[in-house]
C-alpha cells in the first residue's frame, strides 16, 4: 500500500507526536503571516518571499534555504540569489535553557567536575547550536558548542512532514517525477542530520587532523576535540586564539606576509580535496583564523564534502586548467564531473567559457559593477559558470558545486593569497607541482 510503503521510508517520523503537531501549527501560522506579507508588501517576486518565510520558519527552512543557495545546478537562478540571503544567525537561547542540555548529557554535577566555569553569553548563534567560551576542569580554555532545545524536534517533523509530501505529490503528478523533489529532501534530511550529530563532526574533525598529521602539514591546525566532554549534542573543542579572516585590515597588519599565511591554506584545502576522504565544504572568512604564530586554524566541520576517484580527477584537472584559463581542459573537465543526456560540443563549451572570462575582465578593468550587489563575487561566478554548463546539456552533482564554490572563495582573495601571478606561473611550469603538494608523502 502507498502509503504504508511511504510511511515504512520514516523510521524517524514524529510529526504525528504532540510535539509534532504543534510544530505543524507553527508551521500553519508562520505560512499565514507570509501571506499577510505578500499582500503588505506589494505581492514581492516569490523568491524573495520565500526566503522570508522560511526564515520565519527557522532551523530546517533556513537549512534548506542554504542548500539552495549552494545548489544552482538544481534550483532556478533567481532562488539561488535570493536564498543567499538566508540568515543562520538566530536570537539567542538564555544560557538556563543551554544548562539543562549541559545537565542531561553530561551530568548534574558538569560545572565543577567537568568544567570550572562557563560564559553564559555566547560567542556565536546559530539556527542548530550556539557557541559558549568556557574552561575545563583540568584548565584548558575551550569552546563549547551546544545544540539549541528541541532542534532535532523540529528537523525531524519538518523534513519527514517535506519528505511525506513531496513523496505523495509525485505518486499523484507523476510528470513531478523527474524533479525528484522526494529525492533532493531526503539527501537534505541525511546533511542536516549529520551537521545535528556532533560526534560525527567530531570524527571529521579527526579524520582532518591525521590527514595534516600524515602529510607532514604544521602550518594548518584544527581545534583539538575533548571527548570526555563531548555527546551527540554537546562538542567541547580546543579554543583557538587569532583573527578572523573576516577582518581583513587586522589580519593585514597582523603579518608582512599575507600571502604565505593564506597560500597554506590554499594548499591545503586543494591537499585535502585530492588526499583526504573529505574536504572542508564551508571554509568561509568566518572559518578560517589566524594565530599568532602564523599557523591558519580551520574549524567547523560541521559540513564536508565526499567525492568519488573520477569526480576527484575531474576537479583536479579543473583547478588547474581553471588556474592557467586553459579553457578547453575546463570544458573537458566539466564533462567529466558532470551528467548530461546529450552529446555535448567540448569545443563550443570552450568558447562560451573564454567570452565569459574575458567578459568579467574586460568589466573589472573598465571598473563596472558587474555583480549584483546582493551576492558575492564568487558565488555569482559559480552561478554562471553552472548557467553555461547547463545551456550544453551538463548537471553538477552538488557536491561538485560546494567543492567549486569553495575553491572560488579562495579565489576571490587573490589580492591577498598570491604575489599569484608569479606563485601561479612557477607552479604551473612545474608540472609536478600538484604531485608534490596534493599527495601524501612517501612513507
Amino acid at each position: 500500500m502507498i502509503f504504508q510503503k511511504l510511511y515504512d521510508q520514516l523510521p524517524q517520523a514524529v510529526f504525528f507526536s504532540v510535539k509534532g503537531a504543534n510544530r505543524l501549527r507553527q508551521t500553519a501560522v508562520a505560512l499565514g503571516r507570509s501571506g499577510i506579507d505578500w499582500v503588505i508588501e506589494g505581492r514581492p517576486a516569490p523568491p524573495v518571499l520565500m526566503r522570508k518565510t522560511f526564515e520565519r520558519l527557522g532551523a530546517t527552512y533556513i537549512k534548506i534555504g542554504q542548500l539552495i543557495a549552494s545548489s544552482p545546478s538544481l534550483f532556478p537562478e533567481e532562488y539561488v540569489k535570493a536564498f543567499h540571503q538566508c540568515l543562520d544567525q538566530t536570537e539567542p537561547v538564555p544560557f538556563n535553557q543551554m544548562h539543562k542540555i549541559l545537565k542531561a548529557e553530561l551530568g548534574r554535577d558538569y560545572l565543577g567536575t567537568v568544567f570550572s566555569d562557563i560564559d553564559p553569553n555566547p560567542i556565536a548563534s546559530a539556527s542548530i547550536a550556539q557557541v559558549y567560551a568556557a574552561t575545563l576542569g583540568t584548565g584548558e580554555k575551550v569552546v563549547i558548542k551546544i545544540q539549541r532545545p528541541g532542534v532535532k524536534t523540529i528537523l525531524t517533523t519538518d523534513l519527514n512532514f517535506l519528505y511525506y509530501s513531496a513523496a505523495v505529490l509525485e505518486r499523484l503528478v507523476p510528470r513531478l517525477q523527474h524533479i525528484s523533489l522526494a529525492g533532493i529532501l531526503s539527501e537534505i534530511r541525511r546533511t542536516v542530520f549529520e551537521e545535528c550529530d556532533f560526534i560525527k563532526e567530531a570524527e571529521n574533525i579527526g579524520i582532518f587532523a591525521e590527514f595534516l598529521q600524515k602529510s607532514g602539514n604544521t602550518k594548518v591546525v584544527t581545534p583539538k576535540v575533548f571527548s570526555h566532554a563531548s555527546t551527540r549534542r554537546v562538542l567541547t573543542m580546543e579554543r583557538l586564539y587569532g583573527i578572523p579572516l573576516t577582518d581583513r585590515e587586522q589580519f593585514l597588519k597582523s603579518t608582512d606576509q599575507p600571502q604565505v599565511v593564506l597560500g597554506a591554506a590554499f594548499e591545503t584545502w586543494l591537499a585535502s580535496v585530492a588526499g583526504c576522504e573529505l574536504f572542508h565544504a564551508d571554509l568561509h572568512a568566518g572559518n578560517l583564523m589566524i594565530l599568532g604564530d602564523g599557523r591558519v586554524g580551520f574549524i567547523d566541520f560541521g559540513i564536508v564534502g565526499r567525492i568519488s576517484e573520477k569526480t576527484k580527477n575531474g576537479v583536479m584537472a579543473l583547478i588547474q586548467a581553471m588556474i592557467v584559463k586553459d579553457y578547453m581542459t575546463i570544458a573537458e573537465s566539466m564533462l567529466v564531473i558532470g551528467m548530461t543526456r546529450k552529446k555535448v560540443d567540448t569545443a563550443m563549451l570552450a568558447k562560451d567559457l573564454e567570452d565569459f572570462y574575458h567578459a568579467s575582465e574586460s568589466y573589472a578593468i573598465e571598473g563596472l559593477q558587474v555583480y549584483p550587489p546582493a551576492l558575492e563575487e564568487p558565488e555569482q561566478i559559480l552561478l554562471d559558470m553552472v548557467r553555461i554548463a547547463e545551456a550544453h546539456g551538463i548537471r553538477f552533482p552538488r557536491e561538485f558545486t560546494l567543492l567549486l564554490k569553495q575553491f572560488l572563495y579562495f579565489d576571490s582573495y587573490s589580492d591577498i593569497l598570491f604575489d599569484m601571478d608569479m606563485m601561479l606561473d612557477d607552479m604551473m611550469l612545474d608540472v609536478d607541482f600538484f604531485n608534490r603538494r596534493l599527495q601524501f608523502p612517501e612513507e
